[in-house]
């Protein structure tokens, strides 16, 4: 008998729309603290300092606009878990944006300001089928570059916008000791659940269950199928752990060496399947 096939994960819009909202007005709470010395402190993204991490964040919540005051496409092309896997392609026109955007607005702030606004305005009469076009933002300084992933809905690419603040914000906090920004649950309940769904587009199968309480747990990797009872291979962590592993912020090896996730079992082992995310 051929597995049943698994349903797309839905995700409510309305909380949606509220975490990102959230989660970016937490950074920009936060960024608003850092003082120069700050802001000029190295990240773990290759040569970004934490300024040009803060401005990246801003790109990617300003997409949302910038692809909502562009011409609907005719058509979606791009899937909520084709989105993670598409990002690789882009990643150097975005840095080279980044950077631009980073030194044209030395006033931060008022640049999340701005963000914000246009941001909730945007999104007060915006259904979540809009199609958007997804390409990287064009303003201030910044220069649409890169190929485009496809059209997306709305609503799907306001859950990517999840992973992005989650994502930088442990990025942010893992920069400057002590800033300790907060982490709306919906927001980091969202990231969490598609990057779970994705480990299990990539590894389809029945032998494993990834637990990542109190959010997710999914089914992956090929093998015997396992159908009632204690699962025979189980891999746990908690969110941030799985986050920063789909996303490549911490290797397997190193999470099984800092006890950070169990594993048991024979097809327990997810280092061949991360990370999900370059």
């Amino acid at each position: 008998m051929p597995p049943a096939k698994k349903r797309t994960r839905s995700y409510d819009p309305v909380k949606i729309r509220t975490a990102v909202l959230a989660q970016f007005g937490n950074v920009r709470q936060a960024v608003r603290t850092l003082g120069p010395e700050q802001l000029a402190r190295p990240t773990r993204l290759g040569d970004w300092t934490v300024r040009e991490l803060a401005a990246h964040v801003i790109m990617a919540v300003e997409s949302v606009s910038r692809n909502l005051d562009r011409e609907e496409p005719a058509k979606a092309e791009l899937a909520l878990l084709d989105w993670p896997f598409a990002t690789a392609a882009r990643a150097a026109a975005i840095a080279d944006d980044t950077r631009r955007l980073a030194e044209a607005h030395p006033d931060l702030d008022a640049l999340y300001a701005g963000t914000a606004e246009r941001l909730t305005e945007k999104l007060a009469d915006a259904p979540g089928t809009r199609l958007l076009a997804t390409l990287p933002p064009a303003r201030d300084g910044a220069r649409a570059g890169g190929t485009p992933m496809g059209a997306i809905t709305l609503a799907d690419y306001l859950v990517t916008r999840t992973v992005e603040l989650v994502v930088h914000t442990d990025d942010l906090n893992a920069a400057v000791p002590g800033l300790d920004i907060p982490y709306d649950r919906q927001a980091l309940a969202a990231c969490t659940r598609l990057l779970a769904d994705a480990l299990a587009a990539k590894a389809p199968g029945g032998s494993t269950e990834v637990r990542v309480p109190p959010y997710a747990v999914v089914q992956c990797v090929e093998g015997p199928r396992h159908t009632r009872g204690t699962p025979p291979n189980v891999v746990e962590t908690d969110p941030l752990t799985w986050i920063r592993l789909a996303t490549g912020r911490l290797a397997w090896g190193q999470a099984r060496e800092d006890a950070r996730v169990s594993a048991s079992g024979e097809r327990a082992d997810l280092s061949p399947y991360l990370p999900l995310m370059a």
